[in-house]
């Protein structure tokens, strides 16, 4: 079955079936489901589907824009609709302390970065008092798109005082690699995770849409004398993290 056939509507539109744009969404769903629309194939355009279908263009469009925000179609500029290539959910332990860098590893994925920012500044408020430093301190800041496979997985910003990290521009792969050999890597940490919806800076360097659901995860990590050794905010893609934490009675 070819994609016109698939579409056309005596086979699945229904009178009493709900919302139309509803109906098409879940058709082109289940193509993809079962690879009848396999990944970076193209969709007909709009007005070719509304064709097909005997819908109204505003109806396609509107199912079209639900599948591009839940991650399973992308636009390209100039191109069309295209079907997205699903990314592996990688799953995240809550129960260790590890770097980007080693947790990637676990999985045999080769990680690289992409540098936005990283230098020594004078700090912000929030991380004079999370890194309890003087009105005249400085502080270390990195900022980074972090890749996995070559894909496009977290932006990571790290904060930390000189006296943990004096020279930033050490750290080329994995901060704790550079923060274990200076004898000042973290023994703990809390973390802070919550749900969001990416803005459209944030949607471009990770690839997904404006607006695709994220998690934005606050970390504040602390030395084993009980220092703060590092204030890390990073914004992850949420198609492609489960974070998973063991509980015990």
């Amino acid at each position: 079955m070819n994609t016109v056939e698939f579409l056309r509507p005596s086979g699945w539109l229904g009178q009493n079936e709900g919302p139309r744009y509803v109906q098409l969404r879940q058709r082109l769903e289940n193509g993809i489901a079962c690879g009848l629309l396999p990944p970076n194939s193209s969709l007909p355009p709009e007005r070719e589907i509304a064709e097909i279908t005997e819908l109204s263009r505003v109806t396609v469009r509107k199912a079209i824009q639900e599948l591009v925000r839940d991650g399973l179609i992308e636009q390209r500029q100039g191109s069309g609709s295209f079907i997205r290539d699903p990314i592996n959910r990688v799953e995240q332990s809550l129960s260790h302390l590890t770097s980007f860098t080693e947790d990637m590893a676990q999985r045999n994925l080769q990680t690289t970065s992409r540098w936005l920012e990283r230098g020594v500044f004078l700090p912000t408020q929030t991380e004079k008092e999370v890194l309890d430093l003087t009105e005249t301190a400085e502080v270390a800041r990195i900022y980074r798109l972090r890749e996995a496979g070559g894909r496009p997985m977290a932006l990571e910003r790290a904060s930390l005082s000189l006296d943990v990290l004096p020279n930033p521009l050490e750290v080329t792969t994995s901060l704790y690699e550079v923060l274990d050999f200076r004898g000042m890597r973290p023994v703990r940490a809390v973390q802070k995770i919550s749900a969001i919806n990416l803005e459209a800076r944030e949607a471009e360097f990770l690839q997904v849409p404006e607006g695709a659901a994220g998690l934005s995860i606050e970390r504040t990590s602390y030395l084993a004398d009980g220092r703060v050794a590092e204030l890390t905010r990073s914004l992850y893609r949420g198609d492609a993290y489960d974070f998973v934490a063991e509980l015990r009675l």
